[in-house]
């Protein structure tokens, strides 16, 4: 899992992004209000730990807008302890409100609790199949003798679940459950995820690639060993 960390004080971001990679998360970092907007919005991350105290934009208004357009937990960090500061950022959709200083230890601990109440993965073990290996913690997927590709959230839960059940046909309705949640997504949705999650996988159509995403018509979907011929 992808964590955006957010604080302007260059020493402390790297001690909290240390801190996350060893308890097996993958993080991004931005020093000030503005980058943090623009890195929320190309990295996709799946929870954010936010200073309030930021250059050009406070955490409060990134908190505001990060929250109007998505619900990823978001952990805020600040050096004021008042009761009225600490309902105030809960107030603009916070999930938690550290003071400063804070342990290494109970940062972790709280970031794994708001990602539990929300229903979101803990990292978990690589997935492999002939020559495709699913990196959880990087959030990307691997080829034999290739670069890493990295990949969005829709895309990383569709892999998921066609890595966990290889080779077997599964039923679009129960992919557009898994990857959009239930209520959420629809066939036509499905079809362009599973469009551009191929061209990642297979740029080149030439290329000598041992896997491929079969559609089964009226079916569903299934990682399949790639023909020879293909």
């Amino acid at each position: 899992m992808r964590i955006l960390v957010v604080d302007d004080d260059l020493v402390l971001a790297d001690v909290i992004a240390f801190t996350l990679r060893r308890a097996g998360f993958e993080t991004v970092l931005a020093h000030d209000g503005e980058a943090a907007l623009a890195r929320f919005e190309a990295e996709q991350p799946t929870a954010v730990v936010l200073d309030v105290q930021l250059p050009k934009l406070d955490g409060r208004e990134v908190c505001q807008r990060i929250r109007a357009q998505s619900n990823v937990p978001i952990v805020m960090l600040t050096v004021l302890d008042s009761d009225n500061d600490v309902v105030f950022g809960l107030g603009l959709g916070a999930d938690d409100y550290i003071t400063k200083p804070f342990s290494p230890a109970q940062l972790v601990a709280r970031l794994q609790a708001v990602l539990r109440r929300s229903g979101a993965p803990s990292p978990s073990k690589r997935l492999s199949f002939l020559d495709l290996t699913l990196i959880p913690d990087r959030h990307s997927v691997e080829r034999e003798g290739e670069p890493a590709i990295q990949l969005t959230p829709l895309e990383f839960k569709l892999l998921e679940s066609l890595l966990v059940n290889s080779e077997k046909v599964l039923p679009t309705n129960s992919l557009i459950e898994a990857v959009y949640g239930a209520g959420g997504g629809d066939k036509a949705m499905l079809k362009q995820l599973v469009y551009r999650l191929r061209k990642k996988l297979i740029p080149d159509e030439a290329s000598p690639t041992q896997t491929e995403i079969e559609a089964i018509p009226g079916v569903g979907y299934a990682l399949v060993r790639r023909s020879p011929t293909a």
